[in-house]
């Protein structure tokens, strides 16, 4: 009976943990929504768009407080990438508030870009390329 009661509360305690991540601040879940954003843009294969990996990190940076905040937040993102793809990742950089709030996201963008993708493209790119976090070429 022992044995049970520790399972189960094992089990609780690690089922728990998500439900415990701490909100992403308003700052983060704005740089996040823009991080996805550009990054289905790139994924979609929207003609014209490339990243700026210096801009993105400038970006996060502003909006964030510094440039080690901005680079979390992306690994942050790359982390939920990966888990979802069922590749290797780095647990440490693994948020669960980022990766629910970046599918969230994803789908959405990535639903009007399907929708209609010269529109869509033109109008998340254009954004992607003000924010500093695409490049037009």
């Amino acid at each position: 009976m022992k044995l049970k009661l520790s399972v189960v509360a094992i089990l609780a305690t690690t089922a728990s943990g998500p439900a415990q991540a701490a909100p992403l601040s308003d700052a983060e879940a704005t740089f996040l929504d823009q991080l996805v954003t550009a990054s289905v843009v790139l994924e979609q294969r929207c003609v014209g768009f490339e990243v700026d990996g210096a801009g993105a990190v400038q970006l996060g940076a502003r909006m964030l407080g510094s440039p080690k905040a901005a680079m979390a937040m992306i690994d942050a993102y790359s982390a939920a990438i990966k888990a979802r793809d069922g590749e290797s990742y780095d647990p440490v950089k693994f948020r669960p508030e980022v990766s629910e709030a970046a599918g969230k996201t994803f789908r959405r963008v990535r639903a009007d870009l399907i929708k209609d993708p010269k529109a869509a493209c033109a109008g998340y790119g254009d954004a992607g390329v003000d924010r500093g976090l695409l490049r037009q070429y």
